[in-house]
């Protein structure tokens, strides 16, 4: 809402952080450019907050390499898109309890929801604890600075490592830098 009366007092435009026809477009890039450095990806993992990286990503994955198994990532405070993939239509969750701001969404879009509902093999919900320790570990063990969201597809592949054939390629997408704090 504040953005929205920003943009018409100044006159600037506003875009819908996730849900905006050409921010998801633009996302699925970044799923042409993993492709391009993994071809023989067979499982890719990504953070869900309202949901525009999956749609755009996933629908991009989807039209070159359609049998690699798509996984979203969600808190357990905030399953957005899980709750609506499962209820068959777009719900508000009731609450929001978890701590990551970026991935804390109470309801997605109708637009959003068609596309994970189509396009997203299965969303697997992290705790907010497990995405910290993952991130601790990306600082500690790899070098990499990413808050909490940008750990969640980590936190989650740790979670479900065992039910991924050893064989397949698998790729985590991390994102976010880690502001002060987070780890």
């Amino acid at each position: 809402e504040a953005a929205l009366a920003f943009a018409k007092e100044s006159g600037g435009a506003y875009f819908h952080p996730f849900a905006d026809p050409l921010v998801v477009a633009g996302q699925g890039t970044l799923g042409l450019e993993i492709l391009d450095d993994i071809p023989d990806m067979d499982v890719i993992l990504v953070a869900i907050g309202g949901g525009g990286l999956i749609s755009g990503l996933s629908t991009a994955i989807r039209a070159r390499k359609p049998g690699v198994r798509i996984i979203g990532v969600e808190p357990t405070g905030s399953p957005t898109l899980k709750a609506s993939v499962e209820a068959g239509r777009v719900v508000t969750l009731d609450k929001v309890t978890s701590k990551v701001p970026t991935m804390s969404c109470q309801r997605t879009e109708e637009s959003i929801f068609e596309i994970v509902d189509r396009n997203v093999d299965e969303i697997v919900l992290v705790s907010d604890e497990a995405m910290a320790d993952a991130a601790r570990w990306l600082w500690f063990e790899m070098g990499v600075a990413a808050d909490l969201s940008g750990a969640a597809s980590l936190a989650a592949l740790r979670q479900i490592a065992g039910d991924i054939d050893p064989t397949h390629h698998v790729c985590a997408l991390i994102c976010g830098a880690g502001p002060e704090g987070t780890v």
